[in-house]
């Protein structure tokens, strides 16, 4: 690793991790000596799953992609990013409409700390049209979202919803 190691915060709620989650990551991670993703807190939001289970979630999507290491964050990400020494955030991008509210933050965010980069980066074409929300809102209908999240997150789901399927 580099002296001055160029470190990148990847943040999100992460309520479930995707595929596209993942992409972002592994990508990003070969752009960084070192990737801190990020999980949020979250208090604005109710998750389907709590704070544990979605930075064991991202533990277990990433384990296998080196220098990359996940931690709960709560607040500001650009005081997180300060606190991790990071030069850059990365965000990923689907479409115009993430790139416009994405576009405003990272304005926001070079505000508050204009040492600290936004990195855009686009997901892979077939995982574009993935988001956590309709992810969780697909498996809570019983949908299939085998090509969505991963074998074991897509476990966590139906197990999740088990209960309110039942009935």
């Amino acid at each position: 690793m580099a002296a001055n190691p160029r470190v990148a915060v990847y943040s999100g709620t992460f309520d479930p991790f995707t595929l596209g989650h993942a992409d972002i990551a592994r990508r990003a991670g070969g752009l960084f000596d070192r990737l801190v993703i990020g999980v949020a807190v979250a208090h604005h939001k109710k998750t389907l799953f709590s704070l544990e289970q979605r930075l064991q979630q991202v533990k277990d999507e990433t384990q296998a992609m080196g220098h990359v290491s996940v931690l709960p964050f709560d607040g500001l990400i650009m005081d997180f990013c300060v606190a991790q020494q990071a030069v850059a955030v990365v965000r990923g991008v689907r479409n115009l409409t993430d790139f416009d509210y994405e576009a405003q933050m990272a304005a926001m965010n070079r505000k508050l700390q204009p040492g600290v980069e936004t990195v855009f980066l686009l997901p892979d074409a077939p995982l574009q049209c993935i988001s956590s929300t309709l992810v969780r809102e697909i498996s809570k209908l019983g949908g299939d979202v085998g090509q969505m999240v991963s074998p074991a997150v897509a476990a966590a789901l139906q197990g999740a919803h088990a209960p309110q399927q039942a009935g």
